[in-house]
């Protein structure tokens, strides 16, 4: 049996016994191809509308990203408000982040639905980098709260900072009490469970070989294949494995991750007072929160390479050590990556060909956009696909350079990113 891959979350995820591979061939409504938070949530919202559903996963309930991210629930897109209005006018923007924002009700509302234990946490401290990012983000909150009246987000000034996160690295920030953090992997076993509650069919360790993606949509396995009246393609960072035109429109991106040593609560409440998640507004970011059990789970550093680095932990200590230099030589107990999709322009991308939907590159934002993004797939398949193309309808490009230059491409617009981080 496959396992996951070992991360804190692995070590720390609930009891969940394995799904059976797929033998032989079924017949169902809507076949899901992806084991993760949006194939995991369209599965259990079409489940919901009355369609009967069958969801294939290569290797285990949460394998990917959405076992092995930095738990970070961040209401929105990667655009702001501000960048959205700018691009679309207001009353356009206001629809985008009104449907984005509704993605945090609806993970919240799964949670305590079906009583996932996944240690949920309130809070989104974003952290300014600079100045410049400070008054951005001043500008961004007067605009949510005069278009959307939108009054869990406040300005933190640079004075009333330790309050929020004990660095010396920050200018300021901005707080949403909307926000989160929570354990990836648990909520996505929850998913689960709530799905095959609902009806649904899930089969473990049945990579689909071939997709036929007309009427009727046909999912092939090495040991049997599905036919259904409509598809679901939900692989993120893999896309381009299923279907390679569509690989183009991402970039797999590796993330490392680290959990520290057990802090104890008064020095975890010390790091982060109000025990929110916290990343800042770097371009190549950090990101950390406190876990349940008091250990600090920090993300960072840049790595264009796809070979992990052979040292995790010694690759991200000295990101974790520069926002926290109190940390020096902490133990770290558990150290771990994994891939993201990451978009040209950091817009998700949504879409159908034909009869089998889409949705991936959330570029850093698919905590809690990924389970709308099933939601609004399981609309579309009943007929009401407005909310649906108010995505699909983004703008965006797939990568330059075809599958040789892809790559090196974007590792000189990294570089080139990570270069203004530092000025």
């Amino acid at each position: 049996m496959i396992q996951h891959a070992p991360s804190y979350y692995a070590a720390t995820a609930n009891a969940s016994a394995a799904y059976p591979r797929m033998a032989g061939d079924e017949q169902a409504d809507v076949v899901v191809i992806g084991g993760g938070f949006t194939g995991l949530s369209a599965a259990l919202h079409a489940a919901e509308a009355g369609f009967s559903v069958v969801l294939l996963e290569g290797k285990r309930i949460g394998w990917g990203a959405s076992g092995r991210n930095g738990g970070q629930l961040i209401p929105g897109m990667r655009w702001g408000a501000a960048d959205l209005v700018a691009r679309f006018g207001e009353d356009h923007a206001a629809r985008l982040v009104r449907l984005a924002n509704e993605a945090t009700g609806m993970v919240k509302g799964r949670i305590a639905r079906h009583a996932i234990a996944c240690d949920l946490r309130p809070g989104h401290f974003h952290a300014a980098a600079k100045p410049a990012h400070l008054d951005h983000m001043r500008r961004e909150v007067e605009l949510l709260q005069r278009l959307l009246d939108y009054d869990s987000v406040q300005v933190i000034e640079q004075a009333d900072l330790p309050d929020q996160v004990a660095s010396p690295l920050y200018h300021g920030g901005m707080f949403d009490r909307a926000g989160g953090h929570f354990h990836p992997l648990n909520y996505a076993l929850g998913l689960a469970q709530a799905a095959l509650a609902a009806g649904v069919r899930i089969f473990e360790e049945s990579p689909v070989t071939a997709l036929r993606q007309g009427a009727p949509v046909q999912a092939r396995t090495p040991a049997g294949r599905v036919t259904a009246r409509y598809g679901v393609m939900a692989c993120d960072a893999f896309m381009g494995d299923l279907e390679p035109r569509l690989g183009r429109w991402t970039m797999p991106v590796a993330n490392y991750n680290i959990a520290t040593a057990p802090l104890g609560a008064e020095q975890a409440r010390a790091l982060i007072p109000t025990g929110a998640a916290v990343s800042d507004s770097k371009f190549v970011l950090n990101y950390y929160r406190i876990s349940a059990d008091n250990r600090l789970i920090f993300g960072g550093g840049e790595k264009y390479t796809p070979r992990p680095p052979a040292d995790i932990a010694g690759f991200v200590r000295p990101y974790l050590e520069k926002v926290f230099p109190q940390l020096q030589g902490t133990q770290i107990d558990h150290a771990w990556g994994g891939l993201v999709g990451v978009t040209f322009n950091r817009l998700p991308h949504f879409g159908r060909v034909e009869d089998t939907f889409f949705a991936h590159g959330y570029s850093g934002h698919g905590a809690l956009l990924t389970t709308l993004a099933g939601s609004l797939i399981a609309e579309a398949m009943r007929g009401t696909a407005e909310r649906f193309d108010l995505f699909a309808n983004l703008p965006g490009t797939p990568f330059p350079g075809g599958p040789l230059l892809r790559h090196p491409l974007y590792v000189a617009g990294m570089l080139w990113y990570a270069l203004r981080d530092r000025l």
